[in-house]
């Protein structure tokens, strides 16, 4: 994408207050991907409450959530309840100001899949956009014994980015940068492939950093993470960050 074209993007995504995210396990453990961006936003920011809204289907890809459902009236993030317990129904005139997807962990590179993912990716950004919400891509990462998996699934998401003229997350990168400069930081759970709480919150604090333009350097919200290895992560994410938006 264009670099002036991304800063609009990301001039128009500072002021979202609320995010879907559409994707798989990914972005459920550790009680959600968008449980952290909004602790993370509120942290400094708690007169802007973002509203987080999580679809995720365990192992699914791209191909397997129905976008179009999605913005029905009446139905997903149509209530929440308040501090009280009180039931507040949205009055919001769209659900939605950025919609954040990714496929399935290997998807985007398999052979028999990656055809799928380019083409979903295309589907849905165009369902998001007819919505008049944003859509975004969130770059997922290598397995923990696949390295080489970390370029691979950045080509394809950029690729998908620059397609759709869409925000790309660059989470993978920033995972390899934070194991290239700390190899005993924990990731990854033993299957190789899901996020630990730490791999959640590096993942949360790109998004953060991504989406907004906002510094996670320095916030006080650290997932109950000891204070150095949290701030280790902000900066990791944030350096990502800014580095994927100079390329």
């Amino acid at each position: 994408m264009p670099r002036e074209a991304l800063a609009l993007r990301v001039a128009g995504m500072a002021t979202a207050k609320s995010v879907l995210y559409v994707g798989n396990s990914y972005f459920s453990f550790n009680n959600g991907i968008g449980w952290h961006v909004r602790h993370l936003h509120s942290s400094t920011r708690p007169e802007n409450r973002l509203r987080s809204t999580s679809i995720t289907i365990s192992g699914g890809g791209l191909g397997w959530h129905d976008v179009e459902s999605y913005f029905r009236p009446g139905a997903v993030a149509s209530y929440a309840f308040d501090a009280d317990n009180s039931i507040v129904f949205n009055a919001d005139d769209r659900l939605f100001d950025v919609v954040l997807m990714m496929d399935c962990s290997q998807c985007p590179i398999h052979p028999t899949l990656k055809d799928s993912f380019h083409e979903f990716a295309r589907k849905h950004s165009r369902t998001v956009r007819r919505h008049g919400a944003e859509p975004a891509f969130f770059m997922s990462w290598a397995y923990r014994d696949s390295p080489e998996m970390t370029r691979q699934l950045a080509d394809a998401y950029e690729a998908a980015g620059c397609e759709n003229d869409a925000l790309v997350v660059p989470a993978g990168l920033a995972f390899a940068k934070a194991l290239a400069r700390r190899p005993t930081v924990d990731l990854h759970m033993a299957d190789n492939a899901h996020p630990t709480l730490q791999g959640t919150y590096l993942s949360a604090a790109t998004v953060y950093g991504s989406l907004f333009g906002w510094s996670p350097v320095g916030l006080p919200y650290d997932a109950g993470l000891p204070q150095e290895e949290a701030a280790f992560l902000q900066a990791v994410a944030w350096e990502t960050v800014q580095e994927n938006r100079s390329r």
